[in-house]
């Protein structure tokens, strides 16, 4: 892969990669319902709207979740992952594997956003415990339904929250047991 070629990655990875961010974070704010007035989340909305009207004709939304949004964003892993695989100069492999990988790349691209998100959510507890920012804000609205749970599970323990641990170990057993056996190459994949 010559000097073009490296160019040519780094722009679909770096561009492809934030667009893919933005789209998926709106999937997941609508479906951890966060509040749709939040300035970040209004940011998300206007750059992703354009896109996501046109899959809004054909993919119905259910329940108040649009999955037109999900549908684009497999769309855009779809092509990333064509993109890569051509600008490293490899052969483009069967539709199948592009498929395979792609959903693989987008299963992965969530469970960062979740992680990084945790990771988040804890420093700012330590920080910032009550802030009102809105990216704070908003951070909490998309952690909680993953926490939400394990604090119910979990007996009161003083203040002190062992949620988080147990949100990390799920992630880490669902990225053990769907994606690492997938064998993906992560330079020609958005997400891993």
């Amino acid at each position: 892969m010559g000097a073009i070629g490296n160019v040519g990655v780094l722009l679909v990875q770096t561009l492809g990669g934030l667009y893919l961010l933005a789209v998926l974070l709106r999937f997941l704010l609508q479906i951890a319902r966060a509040d749709f007035y939040n300035p970040f989340t209004q940011a998300i909305v206007k750059v992703t709207d354009p896109a996501v009207r046109i899959f809004r004709r054909i993919v119905p939304g259910y329940r108040g979740v649009d999955f037109a949004s999900l549908v684009l964003a497999f769309l855009i892993q779809c092509i990333a992952t064509t993109l890569l695989i051509t600008l490293s100069g490899y052969a483009i492999p069967g539709a199948g594997l592009i498929i395979t990988w792609s959903a693989v790349g987008l299963l992965s691209f969530v469970l960062n956003i979740y992680f990084w998100s945790m990771i988040i959510s804890i420093i700012a507890s330590f920080i910032a415990p009550f802030s009102a920012h809105p990216a704070l804000v908003l951070v909490r609205q998309l952690t909680e339904p993953l926490m939400g749970p394990f604090r119910r599970l979990l007996p009161s323990m003083g203040g002190l929250d062992l949620s988080p641990i147990f949100v990390f170990l799920t992630l880490q057993i669902i990225r053990t047991v769907l994606i690492m056996p997938m064998g993906v190459n992560p330079t020609v994949v958005l997400g891993i």
